[in-house]
């Protein structure tokens, strides 16, 4: 089966968060189940500088359409692309839409680019060009999109059904409702869609365009990041307004975990770390540590519980909770190595608690791969109190680690993270510490918890090795993607 993935981020080249971890890995994996795999992305600085070579194959097409006039975007192609250890791309080559530094979403104001719509509507409209041949040599069976920057391609797929035309499967993936590309409805003419879709059934999100709506409404089946979120985006609040639209198509969504790259994301074999470890000779855990605490500034105890933070600073992954925490963790002898960036304001009270706990808080503003592995390896405890978590892959690195994970009860964390309670010890299924509501309060006493844990080395041990010998590998979720493929494309 021919399997054509749209996305707009690739680990290690282009990475704002998990989703360029799931193009790395979930691709190459379908690959191995006989799948023939290419990708399509947008045509960004880092990706073009990444080729080793580029084939051009095509213009995309800015001719009238069976339903009406073309689209007016800037003029852009097709290329071919071989990218280090990766699958063959296809990238959308233009320099009116994409060469541009920095975020691949926002400008250097912070905001979001003006023409976005243009920009991630070539990359539907590519997407469906593929699918009626615009590379003769490859015309894909089905279409796999991921979250709103790919949301058109189910939308232009169904105009040319609509017209008669053969068209390939499509299959559409949720990685956070949140993110809904949402634009103001006079750019639909430009879109080349036909108008019918711009309706409640369609785009029309209460007088806006949505890219994410088009999508939900328009592929074949839908698909999000773990069976927990599948159930709570079907109502408010984590619908964020498209639940009624999700209720109605709950037939055809799926909820499949993400997996985890081991071969990058394992203390075994971890280039970032001076010694690596694994469940059956942790000494090399206990010196991560140290090198952490030394490196972040911390008082170098071993006795000291180090509770880890890699994240966005925002309010959806929780952090607002952080600073009414502080206080507690170091009170009972706790300490904090974060990094991470985000919210101005959340960056500015992080940095003034490290300055009232020097060598109990520290906190690194940024964001670089190595720092991130070497806080998972260092750590005792991996913080994830998310306000709403599609899947999270923070806990996933953390129990790989034996950095325990300590997450609130949403999502992808509810699914992947089992509370140490006594019965739960008692019956050796904890893997780590969740708490429910999204309060300083919930978050302290999962803390607190994790505090008496620890001083119990021998339990901790346990807890820490069967969190190492878990895996959310990505096989196995190729498998449930492929059993989709599969049922739209029988016999392919």
């Amino acid at each position: 089966m021919k399997v054509l993935f749209v996305c707009a981020e690739l680990y290690p080249f282009l990475k704002t968060g998990g989703l360029a971890d799931v193009a790395a890995g979930l691709p190459p994996a379908l690959k191995a189940l006989g799948c023939d795999v290419r990708l399509l992305m947008p045509g960004f600085p880092a990706l073009m500088k990444a080729a080793r070579s580029t084939k051009p194959l095509a213009a995309l097409p800015q001719k009238p359409l069976p339903w009406g006039p073309a689209l007016q975007l800037p003029q852009a192609s097709l290329v071919q692309a071989k990218l280090p250890g990766g699958l063959l791309t296809y990238l959308v080559q233009s320099s009116g839409l994409y060469s541009r530094p920095g975020n691949p979403y926002l400008g250097p104001n912070g905001q979001d680019w003006e023409d976005n719509a243009g920009r991630f509507a070539a990359l539907g409209w590519a997407a469906a060009s593929l699918g009626q041949g615009l590379d003769p040599d490859w015309v894909p069976d089905l279409i796999h999109v991921h979250d709103w920057h790919a949301g058109l391609a189910p939308a232009y797929v169904r105009a040319f059904a609509d017209a008669g035309c053969t068209v390939p499967a499509t299959v559409f993936t949720i990685h956070n409702l949140a993110y809904q590309g949402l634009f103001q409805s006079d750019v639909f003419p430009a879109l080349g869609l036909p108008s019918s879709q711009f309706d409640v059934p369609g785009l029309e999100f209460f007088g806006q365009i949505s890219f994410m709506k088009a999508a939900l409404n328009f592929a074949d089946r839908l698909t999000t990041v773990s069976p927990t979120y599948a159930r709570e985006i079907l109502s408010a609040p984590q619908g964020c307004g498209l639940d009624g639209v999700l209720r109605e198509r709950s037939g055809v969504l799926s909820g499949i975990l993400n997996g985890v790259d081991y071969q990058v994301w394992s203390p075994q074999a971890d280039e970032f770390l001076s010694k690596t470890y694994d469940l059956d000779a942790l000494q090399g855990k206990a010196i991560a540590k140290k090198k952490l605490q030394l490196d972040f500034g911390l008082v170098p105890l071993a006795k000291a519980m180090v509770v880890g933070v890699v994240s966005r600073l925002s309010t959806q992954k929780g952090l607002h909770l952080l600073p009414d925490v502080v206080d507690g963790l170091v009170q009972r002898g706790g300490q904090l190595a974060l990094l991470g960036q985000g919210d101005a304001a959340l960056e500015q009270t992080l940095v003034d608690a490290a300055v009232k706990y020097p060598g109990q808080v520290a906190v690194r503003i940024g964001y670089d791969e190595a720092t991130a592995h070497r806080v998972m390896a260092g750590a005792d405890v991996i913080a994830v109190p998310s306000a709403f978590e599609p899947c999270g892959l923070t806990q996933l690195y953390g129990l790989r680690y034996g950095t325990l994970p300590l997450v609130r009860r949403v999502g992808g964390l509810a699914d992947t993270v089992v509370d140490c309670s006594l019965e739960n010890l008692e019956e050796g299924l904890a893997t780590g510490f969740v708490f429910d509501a999204l309060s300083a309060a919930d978050f302290l006493a999962a803390l607190r918890r994790a505090f008496a844990l620890y001083r119990r080395p021998a339990q901790w041990r346990q807890v820490q090795r069967r969190g190492m010998a878990q895996r959310f590998d990505w096989p196995t979720a190729a498998q449930h993607y492929l059993a989709i493929y599969q049922s739209l494309r029988p016999g392919v």
